[in-house]
């Protein structure tokens, strides 16, 4: 994506156009293209020039608006042969680890590439993010997901089994996608950096107790373990109550912070508390 955009729409920018229901379509703009939908065509030099909230209209007389897609909107709207992550959960993920520009995001699981173009559009043109993933026909998909947005350039694809570890070391932030993260988080202090962050979701109980036995027998302190609940409401003023449908929970957050040794005298604090 563009780091900045001007006041109305350029040839290269990708841009959103929210039709009714706000059905959108997301599409990179070139001369002479067209964008053809069931509700009509809009040709790509009639959207170059508009300004942002512009409304516009198809060759059928149906209306689109003119948006910035925000990060979640393309999220939302990647590609999938797997389950994403949920918004809700990549939002805190990337505040609780620490995620910005120039940094180096090492990830397990590339899976569809939620989180990988999440990682990349936080850590900017200077940052790297590296995804591993056995299988290279997801990540041909993720390639896919991330080329569409143009942060192809900010990620590297590995594809291997974690066991054999990974070829990086001192990384800021690691995060593993992993039914079992529990048996690999000596390959994790390996690669991370003293400090660094470590973060895993886990749909189970009993997968989170046996991640939290595992990062205790390590060097990792200050351990967490959440879940995020986000409830939408109706924006009708004069009926205003919850959706009908919420969704609930996606899955177990558990973060950590690497550090040289542990010292049992130090009583870390509750998070919760």
């Amino acid at each position: 994506m563009r780091p900045s955009y001007s006041e109305v729409a350029r040839e290269g920018d990708l841009v959103q156009l929210y039709g009714k229901s706000y059905k959108s379509h997301f599409i990179v703009l070139k001369h002479a293209q067209t964008l053809q939908t069931h509700r009509g065509v809009i040709a790509h030099d009639a959207i170059i020039g508009q300004k942002w909230g512009s409304c516009l209209y198809s060759h059928q007389g149906n209306p689109f608006y003119l948006m910035q897609p925000a990060l979640v909107d393309i999220l939302k709207n990647l590609k999938r042969n797997t389950q994403i992550m949920y918004p809700k959960d990549i939002g805190y993920v990337n505040m609780v680890m620490g995620i910005g520009p120039g940094q180096t995001v090492l990830e397990a699981g590339t899976g569809s590439g939620a989180l990988t173009c999440a990682f990349a559009f936080l850590v900017g043109n200077e940052g790297r993010v590296i995804s591993y993933d056995r299988k290279a026909e997801i990540q041909q998909l993720a390639l896919q997901n991330l080329t569409k947005i143009n942060l192809q350039d900010r990620v590297i694809l590995k594809t291997r089994e974690v066991e054999l570890g990974f070829d990086e070391e001192n990384v800021d932030a690691i995060f593993l996608d992993l039914p079992n993260p529990y048996d690999y988080l000596q390959i994790v202090e390996r690669s991370l950096k003293p400090g660094g962050f470590f973060g895993t979701i886990l749909p189970t109980v009993n997968q989170v107790s046996l991640t939290l036995k595992s990062l205790s027998q390590e060097n990792f302190a200050f351990i967490e373990v959440c879940e995020i609940m986000l409830r939408f409401y109706k924006t009708d003023w004069e009926r205003f109550r919850p959706t009908d449908r919420m969704i609930a929970h996606t899955g177990f957050l558990v973060f950590a912070r690497s550090v040289l040794g542990i010292d049992p005298a130090i009583e870390l604090p509750d998070p919760g508390e």
